[in-house]
């Protein structure tokens, strides 16, 4: 029996990261079989290009180059986690997929959207979550967070007009993809949040 794949996406320090490990933790504790995973970096392979993409570059970094590597490490974390833990039954919940190269690369880089979606279904195999979660706050109140807890990579470290147009992507999204995309109020106490998301897991029937 295939199990169910579900994703969390949104601006940095919306929490998104945070609500993906929550319902990991409970799904574990009702004695479900579930794996927490990310993008970039779900695999060996992949922390190396992560480490490439997050660490600041003296060098240019083309949008297309970064793409590029988002999209490879895809394809590697498809092969060696996503599809087989989802064939073996497991819930994964994966913390980043599709939606936010389609934000980060397409809305906010710029990319022609049409090229970002192509390359995500070629790179992602034509594997589209069960369920995507987008947790949304202000993008100021995102960077405070940030400041708060750990020194910025490269792509948190870009201007605020990027950050502003990463959060439209991300509610354009939202709009777009209502069947399949659910938009959460980030600004709510955490365990709010996840109750707001197991009773929508819920009447889907996938919990």
């Amino acid at each position: 029996m295939r199990g169910f794949f579900i994703t969390f996406e949104g601006i940095e320090g919306a929490g998104k990261s945070t609500q993906a490990k929550l319902l990991y933790e409970f799904l574990r504790e009702k004695g479900k079989k579930a794996v927490l995973t990310r993008e970039p970096g779900g695999t060996d392979l992949g922390k190396k290009i992560r480490e490439i993409l997050l660490s600041p570059a003296e060098e240019i970094f083309p949008p297309l180059a970064e793409l590029m590597l988002y999209e490879a490490d895809r394809n590697i974390h498809i092969h060696n986690v996503i599809k087989p833990y989802l064939n073996k039954g497991f819930y994964v919940i994966s913390d980043r997929y599709i939606d936010s190269t389609v934000a980060y690369q397409g809305y906010a880089r710029g990319i022609d959207i049409k090229l970002v979606e192509k390359l995500n279904s070629i790179a992602s195999e034509g594997l589209t979550p069960d369920i995507t979660f987008i947790i949304d706050i202000p993008v100021e109140e995102g960077m405070k967070r940030i400041q708060k807890y750990r020194k910025k990579d490269r792509i948190e470290q870009e201007e605020i007009d990027f950050h502003n147009r990463l959060r439209e992507g991300f509610l354009q999204i939202a709009k777009k993809e209502k069947e399949r995309v659910v938009l959460l109020d980030g600004k709510k106490d955490k365990e709010v949040i996840l109750y707001e998301i197991l009773e929508i897991l819920r009447k889907r029937d996938i919990i």
